[in-house]
Order: C-alpha cells, then sequence, then structure tokens
C-alpha cells in the first residue's frame, strides 16, 4: 500500500500545513510530485513516502528491469511542460540483491510500460549511464559515463535537448547531453527505483529533490522574475530546507546574529523572516524603499547597512544605515553609483564597491561618513569586500586576471592575494563567524567574468580562508540575489540562500 504524506509548500504568512501519514487516495500528492506508478505491472508492489521536516522522498520498488523495449519499476512522477529541472541526492538502502538494481531520474512520455524516455540512472554497482528510448517499444540505449556511484543528479529539459549531470558531493557536475529528442509536450518527470528483479523490491532515498520550470528565453531580466524559494543548507551535508517559496523574487538573506531570523530583500523592501513561525514582516526602512541586495548587519546586529537608489541620489545607488529594527535611514556615501557589501568588526568602518572614474573598485568610509578611502586600484571589477570577524582582512572578489576569482588584502588594502584559481566565475566570498571558512557563489565560464545574472546553473562552495582546495555545497538555479550578503547562521554550520524556478 503507498504511504504518503502531504505537504502545503511554504508561503510567505503561513506556516507548513502536513497531513498524518496514510493510505494513498486517487490523485493525492505526495510532496511535490502528483502521481505514484507501478510501471509495467511489477509483481511486487512499489510505495513512495515523503517525510517532514527532512524534506526527504522514500521509494520502494520491484521490476524486472528498464531496457530493451518494455519497463518495470516504481515511479513518483510529476506532469510537465516546457523547460524544466529536476534534481535530487540519491542513496540507496541496504546491500542490496543485484548489482544493477536502478535509481535516479527519469522524464517519460507516458506511464506506458514501452513508452518514449530518458533517464538519469545509477546502478548498484556504481554505472551511471544516460539512457533513453526515443520511439514506443523501441530497445534502450545508453551513454555510459566514467564517474561512479554519483549521489547528486540533476535531468534537465530545453527544447528537445535534454542534459544529464552528476557528481559525487562535493565535487562539481560531469554531464553529458542528448540533443533533437522529442518526447511531446506533456510529459511525466520524477524520481524511479528499480530491483532489476521479479523475486525483491529495493529501497532509495531522495534528498535536495527539486523540479521546476526555468526563465524563457524571453525573459527580461531586472524587469520580468520568477519564482523563488528561500532556503536554509547544513553546510557539512549539504541538506537544504525550503523554508517558504514566492512567485515573485526573494534575494539576499542575512542570518541574524541571535539565530532567529532572516533578513531578505524583496521589490525594493526588507523582510524580516521569522524563524520559529516561518512569517515575514516588512523592516521599517523609512524613504529608503528600492533597496537592492546589498545589505549587511553590523557583527553585533544592532544596525544595518543597505544600498538604496533614491531620489536624492537621482535613483543612483548609494549607501545608507539605519538601526536593524528599522528607523530613519542616514545617507553615508554622497558619491554614486556605491554598493554596499561589509561592516568592521568594531562597527566603525563600513567597506562597498564604488564605480568612480569609470572604473569599479573598492572604498572604505568612516560610519559617520565623510572622506572615502580607495583600496584597491586596479582595471577591471573589484566587488563584494567583506572583513573577517577578526578585523585583519578583507575578502573581496576580482577580474584583474581573467575570470572573475576571490582575493583576500589586509584591512589597509596592502597585500592583495588571489585564493581561488578555476574555471569558473567566483563571486560574494562570506567568511563563516568562526573564521574558518568562506562559502561563495561560482557562476560557469560562459557566463561573462564581470557579471552575476539571475537564472544560471550555480554552484555554491567553500574553501578555507587562506586558500586551499574548494568544495561543492550546492548546485542549483539561481546567481543574482542567491547569495549576495553575509549568510551564515551564527554557529557556523547553516548558511541562507535563494534558489529560483517556476514551482
Amino acid at each position: 500500500m503507498l504511504i504518503i504524506k502531504q505537504m502545503l509548500l511554504l508561503t510567505i504568512g503561513a506556516a507548513a500545513v502536513c497531513t498524518p501519514l496514510c493510505a494513498q487516495v486517487p490523485g493525492a500528492k505526495i510532496g511535490s510530485f502528483d502521481i505514484f506508478s507501478d510501471v509495467g505491472a511489477p509483481a511486487i508492489a512499489g510505495a513512495a513516502s515523503y517525510h517532514e521536516p527532512s524534506q526527504t522522498y522514500r521509494i520502494t520498488g520491484s521490476g524486472r528491469n528498464i531496457w530493451f523495449g518494455q519497463d518495470s519499476f516504481a515511479f513518483l512522477s510529476k506532469k510537465m511542460n516546457g523547460d524544466f529541472i529536476l534534481q535530487t541526492q540519491v542513496r540507496f538502502l541496504g546491500e542490496g540483491h543485484e548489482a544493477h538494481r536502478k535509481a535516479g531520474l527519469m522524464i517519460r512520455s507516458s506511464t506506458a510500460t514501452n513508452s518514449p524516455v530518458i533517464t538519469c540512472t545509477v546502478h548498484g554497482d556504481g554505472l551511471t549511464a544516460l539512457q533513453y528510448r526515443t520511439v514506443a517499444g523501441a530497445d534502450m540505449k545508453e551513454i555510459k559515463l566514467t564517474i561512479k556511484a554519483p549521489d547528486v543528479l540533476q535531468l534537465e529539459k530545453k527544447g528537445n535537448t535534454y542534459t544529464m549531470s552528476v557528481a559525487h558531493f562535493g565535487e562539481v557536475y560531469v554531464m553529458e547531453k542528448l540533443e533533437n529528442i522529442d518526447l511531446g509536450t506533456d510529459l511525466l518527470a520524477g524520481l524511479f527505483v528499480c530491483s532489476h528483479t521479479t523475486l525483491f523490491s529495493e529501497e532509495a532515498d531522495f534528498t535536495n529533490t527539486r523540479i521546476f520550470n526555468t526563465a524563457p528565453d524571453t525573459l527580461i531580466q531586472y524587469k520580468s522574475y520568477i519564482g523563488s524559494a528561500l532556503e536554509i543548507m547544513d553546510v557539512a551535508s549539504g541538506h537544504r530546507q525550503v523554508l517558504a517559496s514566492n512567485k515573485g523574487s526573494f534575494q539576499a538573506p542575512n542570518w541574524t546574529p541571535d539565530g532567529k531570523t532572516l533578513i531578505y530583500n524583496e521589490s525594493g523592501r526588507l523582510y524580516n523572516f521569522d524563524l520559529a513561525s516561518r512569517t515575514a514582516t516588512v523592516l521599517n526602512t523609512g524613504t529608503a524603499i528600492n533597496n537592492n541586495n546589498d545589505h549587511v548587519l553590523t557583527f553585533d546586529g544592532k544596525q544595518i547597512g543597505i544600498s538604496n537608489q533614491g531620489t536624492e541620489t537621482k535613483g543612483q545607488s548609494a549607501v545608507y544605515t539605519l538601526p536593524a529594527t528599522g528607523g530613519t535611514p542616514k545617507l553615508i556615501t554622497e558619491k554614486t553609483p556605491s554598493y554596499f557589501h561589509g561592516w568592521s568588526p568594531d562597527n566603525q568602518y563600513l567597506v562597498y564597491t564604488a564605480e568612480r572614474n569609470g572604473d569599479y573598485d573598492i572604498y572604505r568610509i568612516s560610519k559617520d561618513g565623510g572622506k572615502e578611502t580607495q583600496l584597491t586600484n586596479t582595471k577591471g571589477l573589484d566587488d563584494g569586500p567583506e572583513y573577517s570577524p577578526d578585523g585583519k582582512y578583507i575578502y573581496f572578489n576580482s577580474t584583474r586576471t581573467g575570470k572573475m576569482q576571490l582575493w583576500r588584502m589586509d584591512a589597509d588594502g596592502k597585500n592583495q592575494t588571489q585564493l581561488t584559481f578555476d574555471e569558473l566565475n567566483n563571486w560574494f566570498p562570506h567568511v563563516s563567524p568562526d573564521n574558518k571558512t568562506l562559502v561563495f557563489i561560482s557562476f560557469p565560464k560562459d557566463v561573462p567574468a564581470d557579471k552575476h545574472p539571475f537564472y544560471h546553473r550555480v554552484f555554491l562552495r567553500t574553501i578555507p580562508v587562506g586558500g586551499g582546495e574548494s568544495k561543492t555545497i550546492a548546485y542549483l538555479y539561481g546567481g543574482q540575489g542567491t547569495m549576495n550578503v553575509p549568510s551564515w547562521s551564527p554557529d557556523s554550520k547553516k548558511i541562507a540562500f535563494v534558489s529560483n524556478g517556476i514551482f
């Protein structure tokens, strides 16, 4: 018997609503999915469940195989149209009975046993393949990947192109692509398990599962937006949890020093999101109602710095400060444009990126305003400055060597040192409160080095504060607004961020 647990995806102002575990009823949702099916009538019935708050799916499935001209397996799916992405992190339960038990992601035309299909498949023995059947009843074909037993899986449809991306957690994706594949328009996409035997069932857990439509190519950024989700993540395990979703654009959550609240911006205003009640309230910023996503709290949490595009600056971004509880904003930077990024630990100075004389560099200014001090002076873009908790260093990102890379300098601007050297474009280094780790967002190499746009396939990664080997901790669809500001939890164990998609 199919066991389910239903969760209504959170929206601002509404707490989670869950029903108890109960028997399946026709049309009942299972988390984000609509349909559970035993495709091909396997001898042993399958089952699916969803657990909240861990946001984990468990699928039990039997079935002879997903191969040749017919399939037999357990399938948890959702009807999808247009372009979309399906993501998950998968783990087999138990040692298993067959080396070729299978689990993964699937897109198919129907639940017919001989349906055209594309699968991102991981076998029990680690074999990993992009498998596909383009005509009903035809034998399955496959492209085997060199990677063995990845646990992070993604399958994307864009037009008639399907891209499989897989990784061991901590690494970047290995990718394989199929082009000119037409499965139709009304598709089924979801998670599957196949035991590769009629004698036994197999089980797998699926975490960090997301299914969403992507932005259309016709979307004009900064004028039109797609949906967004406010998330928190355990940095060590990579386990993610959606706190709230919205059809608009959440951006750039801060975590307050008391650990109770996230501050994010949406449509030019700042909001307090209470983690206990999962409700949001407007943070009073007075006349500053055109805030961008560069807002940062002092280390003691008493003040907040913002970047606002106000009438007094003729719509140009300038830095302001105000009490963290709300109040009247105080203009700090007379020159524009200026984009705020960090406070000194003693709350006496602010650092920001500013365009002066046609170039973007990093500047420091007193909390009371006045004369600004230029800290970097190189061609290209220097951005994202942030103090270390001990006040010794400022971390930032720069295009001065070609790609956008992470850098560190002394608090007075001296000894500017490059920390990352890879082919990705690395932005916005944020220092953990324990001063051990940097977390940052990486854009693919085909994105211009000086741009951090919305709606791209990006990574969140970490490195030690002194530099070293990077570790990927999140694989998501996001970019601008995902993690522009410091977002560590006070205990240095979690981060907050925003992902995107039409959910």
